[in-house]
């Protein structure tokens, strides 16, 4: 479990939360020795004067007409211990330092005791109870007015006030700090998408704005480059589908006894146009569809359906290719379906293509993650280990040892999409055979 938060905001409040906690213990121990610590030293030397005065009259202790005289003018009254316990000694708290304070004075053990008052008699004063060993079998009672036990909830209000309010006040600064960091980082994930959203608004530090304008001007130029980019594709593949028309046209005007040259040209010029289609996908992005709240097991179903009604018609039983399904309850999530059937089509082409006849689709909601997964396995001889980060890269090959061709522009189309989604997607080999192309989606919107 992490205690430590990586965030600068939680960062910066943990230390802000950590100072106050410092500041509010020094300053109770500060009002602790400065101020209280004082007051309670002197009231102890006062106690501690009046026992030794009476220990000068040890003698006078035994006649009542002095206790009455005493009583009269001081208000101390001497207790035997059976009048002490009458008069509520037993409800009096025994202090331990004030003892301590007390026989450091007086050179002798003393016992020492505070009794309040009670509730209904709010105008009596606070009692001193005073036992020393030279009065073993008495008890000095010292009446102390203005004296009330330590009060610190006004301290402790004011701290606490204080601490909320700093902690409030760093909250208030470190989300206004990072209100513009938040969307400059949900900027860069549409962005990393292929998504580009309209300029962020300028707000916060002046370093904050400097970096909010370079990224609006990165933003606009990966915009305008990505056009670039799809306007110079597209022209280029009209510009190559232009001459391999007029050589298809030459073809069909082959006499007959050239027939076997005529095939071998189309044939080469369906691939070369298979070819150009894909560098289109690779290079239009998909932002124009948009998004529904569908399943993603319809489509996968949609898909084998699709490929087992074409098996009908194909003679071959060698060639006859087969789709498993395991596919368990999913949530609906934000999709764009053709965009995914392409993803599906193409996992599903590469299997059977590369791998083996026969290839299992499996799929399964992670609650604990909230992202829907699925699995697409062949039982062929999978990709070498060194390969298999690089197959998601456009042209290149990870299924060279199975003598493919292609344009290797298929995965990276696959990956484009599925991060597209806010997915991601992967490739590895099973323990016993086989390759199993795995992606997954959020169940949440983007």
């Amino acid at each position: 479990m992490r205690l430590l938060p990586k965030s600068a905001f939680g960062q910066t409040v943990l230390l802000i939360g950590v100072l106050l906690l410092i500041n509010q213990v020094v300053s109770y121990l500060s009002v602790t020795m400065y101020f209280i610590r004082p007051s309670y030293e002197q009231i102890n030397s006062l106690i501690a004067t009046q026992a030794a005065t009476l220990k000068t009259h040890l003698d006078d202790l035994d006649d009542p007409e002095y206790l009455h005289t005493l009583k009269a003018q001081t208000g101390i009254r001497i207790f035997t211990d059976t009048e002490a316990k009458a008069a509520r000694l037993g409800q009096a708290t025994f202090y331990q330092f004030m003892s301590a304070q007390v026989t450091e004075q007086l050179g002798e053990k003393a016992e020492v005791r505070i009794s309040a008052p009670q509730l209904d008699q709010q105008s009596t004063p606070y009692y001193v109870w005073i036992k020393i060993s030279s009065l073993a079998d008495k008890w000095i009672r010292v009446p102390v007015f203005g004296l009330s036990e330590a009060n610190i909830f006004p301290l402790t209000l004011y701290l606490l006030l204080i601490g909320i309010l700093s902690v409030g006040g760093g909250w208030l600064f470190v989300f206004r700090l990072n209100r513009p960091l938040s969307a400059l980082q949900r900027a860069a994930i549409k962005v990393g998408r292929g998504q580009f959203p309209p300029p962020l608004k300028e707000d916060g530090t002046s370093e904050m704005i400097e970096v909010t304008k370079a990224f609006n001007r990165m933003n606009q130029g990966i915009k305008q480059l990505e056009h670039d980019r799809m306007v110079m594709t597209a022209g280029i593949s009209h510009d190559l589908r232009t001459p391999l028309t007029r050589i298809r046209l030459a073809t069909e005007m082959l006499p007959e006894d050239q027939d076997w040259v005529k095939e071998g040209i189309v044939s080469d010029i369906e691939d070369m146009n298979a070819i150009i289609d894909q560098f289109i996908e690779y290079a239009r992005q998909e932002q124009q569809e948009r998004q529904t709240i569908s399943n993603l097991n319809p489509l996968i179903t949609e898909l084998a359906d699709a490929r087992n009604t074409n098996q009908q018609f194909n003679p071959s039983k060698e060639d006859r290719k087969s789709i498993h399904l395991e596919l368990t309850p999913l949530p609906n999530i934000p999709l764009r379906k053709v965009a995914l059937k392409r993803v599906l089509d193409n996992l599903i082409e590469n299997a059977f293509r590369y791998g083996s006849n026969h290839i299992e689709i499996t799929t399964y909601f992670d609650k604990k993650q909230n992202r829907v997964i699925c699995k697409v396995r062949d039982f062929g001889q999978g990709i070498p280990e060194d390969s298999l980060e690089n197959v998601f890269r456009p042209f290149s090959q990870g299924d060279s040892a199975r003598n493919s061709g292609g344009s290797g522009l298929g995965l990276a189309i696959t990956k484009r999409i599925i991060e597209m989604h806010g997915g991601q997607i992967n490739l590895r080999n099973h323990p016993q055979e086989g390759l199993i192309a795995e992606f997954w989606l959020p169940s949440e919107g983007l």
